[in-house]
């Protein structure tokens, strides 16, 4: 076992594996919903100045797919895949229980959840008061937002709870590995229940552009460098995140810039959307905490469990939503809302686990 962990330990990242450090987010990281907000100004700002610019920018497409869409998400998503070691999660076989909650919650709850709540509260409660020509889209969004579980922002939320690192790690690795081969026919089965139209040849591009080929190329990487030292691989990880960052940021100003005149026509549409991704996150953090409880996993496993349980890999969210159904459409909006309030959502979510330990603890 002291094997194993020694094994572990050279795959953790830094932050992660020091056991004494206190956790910390980053300035970009606790502030994302504010920039997400000077994005969705910027962007709605430059649509309305400069409107044959982005209808340029929109019309560069190869089957689909826009090209400045395409580079940012990749520009975006390989540095965060780079943290993953997919050779160390059948490793951890302590933690079967929690595990199983996770990949009960991700592919068994999630996405059907955010469908049932997509259909109740966009369907029907908010139709009213939302575009009928953009209902379907909505729903595609939500769908695909939760069908693509956390891979990159959970190695921090993890940390701010004391979550156990080698679970974080192997749990992340393993539902990637899923990612690709469960996504496309689960969105598909998940848009087809919904009545909505699926483009499969679509679809399974975006799962290769955006899942199978940076997964790929990431490990590659990830071997080149850390065959040079983990010094050297911590340093170019430090280098290239603001690079990602502002690939990141970049893309939500295109987006508003498309979405610009559809916001100031029903601004109360934002507010709408994040009221079933709302429910989503808080009903299956909540479930997946409770059910590590009853299955009398530590703490320290149940924190990361509830969290990756809960939040979203939205950069591929985004991606597959621009690619399905366009940069104007709802489904690309929806995703974005989930952007701007996954981080105030998931430190609640951090703050109520930690403020809990002696509840959890109690009952196991």
């Amino acid at each position: 076992m002291a094997k194993n962990a020694k094994s572990l330990q050279a795959h953790v990242p830094k932050a992660a594996a020091s056991s004494g450090a206190v956790p910390s987010i980053s300035t970009f990281e606790r502030y994302l919903t504010f920039w997400v907000g000077l994005c969705i100004v910027i962007g709605v700002l430059l649509g309305q100045a400069f409107p044959g610019s982005v209808k340029v920018i929109g019309a560069l497409e190869i089957a689909r797919v826009n090209l400045p869409v395409g580079v940012l998400i990749w520009i975006m998503i390989i540095p965060m895949l780079l943290k993953i070691d997919f050779s160390v999660w059948n490793q951890v076989k302590g933690h079967w229980r929690g595990i199983g909650v996770t990949l009960f919650i991700n592919w068994a709850v999630k996405p059907f959840s955010m469908a049932f709540l997509g259909w109740l509260f966009i369907r029907h409660w908010f139709a009213p008061y939302l575009p009928p020509e953009q209902l379907d889209s909505y729903i595609g969004g939500l769908v695909l937002l939760a069908a693509a579980p956390c891979t990159a922002m959970v190695f921090v939320w993890s940390r701010l709870s004391g979550g156990d690192p080698y679970f974080t790690l192997s749990q992340v690795a393993l539902n990637d590995l899923i990612m690709i081969f469960a996504f496309a026919p689960l969105v598909g089965l998940l848009l087809g229940v919904s009545s909505i139209a699926v483009p499969w040849d679509t679809l399974s591009a975006s799962v290769l552009l955006y899942i199978v080929a940076p997964v790929f190329i990431a490990q590659v990487c990830r071997r080149l460098l850390l065959r040079r030292g983990q010094f050297v691989f911590d340093r170019v990880m430090a280098r290239i995140q603001p690079v990602s960052t502002a690939a990141l940021l970049l893309m939500l100003v295109l987006l508003f810039a498309f979405q610009g005149d559809a916001i100031l026509a029903q601004p109360l549409v934002l507010a709408l959307l994040a009221v079933p991704i709302l429910i989503q996150v808080l009903f299956n953090s909540a479930l997946a905490y409770w059910l590590n409880r009853v299955a009398g996993e530590k703490h320290a496993v149940a924190c990361p469990s509830a969290l990756i349980g809960a939040s979203n890999f939205f950069e591929l969210a985004v991606a597959s939503a621009i690619s399905l159904f366009g940069f104007e459409s709802g489904a690309a909006l929806a995703t974005v809302v989930g952007v701007l309030i996954e981080v105030p959502l998931m430190l609640l979510v951090v703050s109520v686990v930690n403020r809990s330990r002696s509840w959890y603890e109690a009952g196991i």
